[in-house]
């Protein structure tokens, strides 16, 4: 296997379509990413067409890993929130294919969203994931503290309600 890349993701009709495969495969499997089974592939492509514009205009970072070529995992780090949280940024959208999961990717996207949270003066990000099916092992293995649950706060990709368990994380500056 080649070595995964990370980079932000600009608006193209290649990274819109690979986003929505993602996406789409996510859901399908029991994702919980706010999008009902069966996605249609139009609303995935609606949904990364505004993410993608919104980071054009510096509201938010969409990164990507990529294995050579193929857009394999993404998360979106989003930088656009009220005046009075400057120094907050929060984490969302965090996707794996099936076919490259465990292997280290989410862990290392995470690590770079907090990396450029860091370079963009965010000193605290905050998450959620859902209680069933979620990536709480992930978030509490990369220093995540769980803040608390919300019970029935959404429902899952297949129907039936879940949970939702908010994260937080202080982030420092690395000693130069």
């Amino acid at each position: 296997m080649m070595a995964i890349s990370i980079r932000p993701l600009a608006s193209s009709p290649d990274i819109i379509a690979a986003l929505s495969e993602i996406l789409v495969e996510t859901v399908a499997n029991g994702g919980s990413v706010s999008f009902m089974h069966p996605l249609p592939v139009e609303l995935a492509s609606a949904f990364w067409t505004g993410s993608l514009a919104a980071a054009d205009r510096g509201e938010r970072i969409v990164l990507g890993a990529l294995d050579g070529e193929r857009l394999v995992a993404t998360v979106t780090l989003l930088l656009d929130l009220p005046p009075n949280q400057p120094h907050r940024g929060e984490i969302a959208k965090m996707m794996t294919r099936l076919s490259h999961r465990h292997r280290g990717i989410a862990s290392a996207l995470l690590r770079e969203a907090e990396r450029i949270a860091i370079a963009r003066g965010r000193t605290l990000l905050v998450l959620d994931t859902a209680v069933d099916e979620g990536a709480s092992w992930l978030y509490e293995r990369a220093g995540y503290q769980l803040a608390g649950i919300i019970p029935d706060y959404a429902l899952m990709p297949h129907g039936g309600l879940t949970g939702t368990m908010v994260y937080w994380k202080r982030l420092m500056a690395e000693a130069g």
